[in-house]
């Protein structure tokens, strides 16, 4: 298809701006006001600093290195005599903030001229549960048995509350950007830092995560949604409305949105091409398309699986899910690494809301946490914008193109979708676009049209060359007709398209989801003899 048809078919504009952004822009944040925390005891701690403090002009009197010890976890009297003490004093030897008696009689920052801390890999993560709260017998235990007045904490979460005194480190404190629109220089209560971390499997799989941010903001992040609801019923209904309000939320801006509302998670190997963003739960450990040696999240994805221990061990790329989410090649995740209690984690829908409005991750992260002192760990650049809302893209740009050309056509045509689906059907027709035809598809469905779902989701595979993006559209349709009821017929179609795909490791999607709507028989029951 030559530019010229492209053109007459989706007029090229400016800038893609999504509803949200035609708000107030957010303001971006300096790096002036960002500080770094690495372990001296580590060289690889302060390679990693310094490589980030370089990627985005950090000044290096903002760049702080202290003697840690070594480990995932510390104690709450190592962390206040080897982190938070000096920390404090170095904050108060460069006049970093002015601290005061409040009214609480806390001694609190009044003013604060660093607003973010960033912690390198080699700062530990966990800070036990204190030995006289631990019951007898369970001191070596982890996970600490869950309790919601535990003093267990995130090192981070810990850091962001490190200038306030006296405060109950028991439990939680409310965290006062939680639910705010607004930017973090902009925030009236000035005594929290804003901390995330860059950590992860390894050093390598850091520095990659640094640099993607950094490359992709440049562009913006293109791709498909995908979304796993747990359906697990009772105690459950508020993870799965954060991601329905997603869903409606990609809708908006035109982002193609996979959605699994079945109650078990993505199957093994499932197809997730292209997985710019990943929300989903709930899984002890990676499965689905983690578990496919050949899968890569998107360059610059933000992916995030709910669980209450998900970054409970996030320097390990096969268990859990922070660590394996980051080793699949995302930019950045949140996490706990001690059980928050559902209400308490990071609430997504406001987190994704954030982040299409154009803040930072970091910001986002925040304005999407209820609670501090408590389980939260932000892996990934702060200042990372996938959104920008200062983006400029052009349709002529090669990279992602039938991506922007359907936020492109939301934008245009989204509040009225009788004259924007004829428009994206004549411009998948005309560039051959799987990529639009399944986009098709996915409204369709999320519009209650399943049979004109199928229509495009058959149109889809036709134009797709790949195998597993093909294999995705068999399993759309088989998915209408289980949700649908008809498991026979999804049955039928699975036995058929298993030979077809036996030669990609995605076929392993097929066979597990045969296990699931048509269980093997178990073995026999060999009875032994009496003698």
């Amino acid at each position: 298809m030559n530019l010229f048809t492209l053109r007459r078919v989706l007029l090229p504009c400016l800038s893609l701006l999504i509803p949200g952004q035609l708000l107030s822009k957010p303001s971006t944040v300096p790096p002036e006001v960002v500080v770094v925390l690495y372990n001296t005891e580590d060289e690889d701690s302060k390679r990693l600093a310094l490589h980030y403090a370089k990627a985005r002009s950090i000044p290096e009197d903002n760049l702080v290195g202290l003697p840690i010890p070594a480990g995932d976890e510390i104690s709450r009297e190592q962390f206040n005599q080897k982190i938070r003490t000096p920390l404090c004093g170095i904050f108060d030897d460069r006049s970093w903030w002015v601290r005061e008696v409040g009214s609480s009689g806390q001694k609190q920052p009044i003013t604060l001229k660093r607003r973010v801390l960033v912690t390198m890999r080699g700062v530990p993560f966990k800070i036990a549960r204190t030995l006289d709260t631990i019951p007898e017998g369970q001191a070596n235990k982890r996970p600490f048995t869950p309790n919601p007045k535990g003093n267990e904490a995130s090192v981070d979460s810990e850091l962001s509350l490190m200038g306030i005194e006296g405060y109950e480190i028991a439990g939680q404190i409310p965290n006062p950007y939680f639910e705010k629109d607004q930017s973090l220089l902009n925030l009236d209560n000035p005594g929290i830092l804003l901390v995330s971390r860059i950590d992860g499997p390894s050093l390598k799989t850091c520095m990659r995560m640094v640099d993607d941010a950094i490359a992709v903001e440049k562009s913006g992040l293109w791709g498909k949604a995908y979304l796993d609801l747990s359906q697990k019923g009772k105690g459950y209904e508020q993870g799965d409305q954060w991601l329905e309000e997603i869903a409606l939320m990609n809708k908006t801006a035109g982002i193609p949105c996979v959605v699994d509302r079945n109650i078990d998670t993505y199957v093994t190997n499932y197809p997730m091409n292209d997985a710019a963003l990943y929300f989903g739960w709930y899984s002890h450990h990676r499965n689905g398309p983690l578990l496919n040696a050949s899968f890569q999240f998107k360059r610059g994805a933000v992916a995030v699986h709910l669980h209450s221990y998900s970054a409970f061990e996030l320097q390990n790329p096969d268990r859990r899910w922070c660590g394996p989410i980051l080793a699949r090649g995302a930019t950045a995740t949140v996490g706990n690494v001690y059980e928050p209690f559902l209400s308490l984690t990071h609430h997504f829908n406001i987190l994704y809301h954030r982040l299409l409005r154009g803040y930072s991750i970091g910001e986002a992260a925040y304005m999407a946490l209820p609670a501090l002192s408590w389980q939260a760990v932000l892996l990934g650049d702060p200042l990372y914008r996938p959104f920008r809302a200062d983006l400029e893209i052009k349709l002529s740009d090669q990279e992602d193109r039938d991506y922007k050309a359907l936020r492109h056509a939301q934008f245009r045509w989204g509040s009225d979708e009788e004259a924007l689906i004829p428009k994206l059907r004549t411009y998948a027709n005309k560039a051959n676009s799987g990529i639009v035809f399944e986009a098709l598809g996915l409204l369709a469905r999320a519009n209650g049209k399943e049979e004109e779902a199928n229509a495009f989701f058959t149109a889809a595979r036709d134009k797709y060359s790949g195998k597993a993006d093909q294999l995705r559209q068999d399993l759309h349709i088989i998915d209408v007709y289980r949700g649908a009821g008809n498991t026979k017929t999804a049955i039928l179609l699975l036995q058929k398209i298993r030979k077809k795909n036996s030669q990609i490791p995605e076929e392993q999607a097929v066979t597990a989801l045969l296990n699931i709507l048509d269980p093997p028989s178990p073995p026999p029951v060999r009875l032994r003899r009496k003698r």
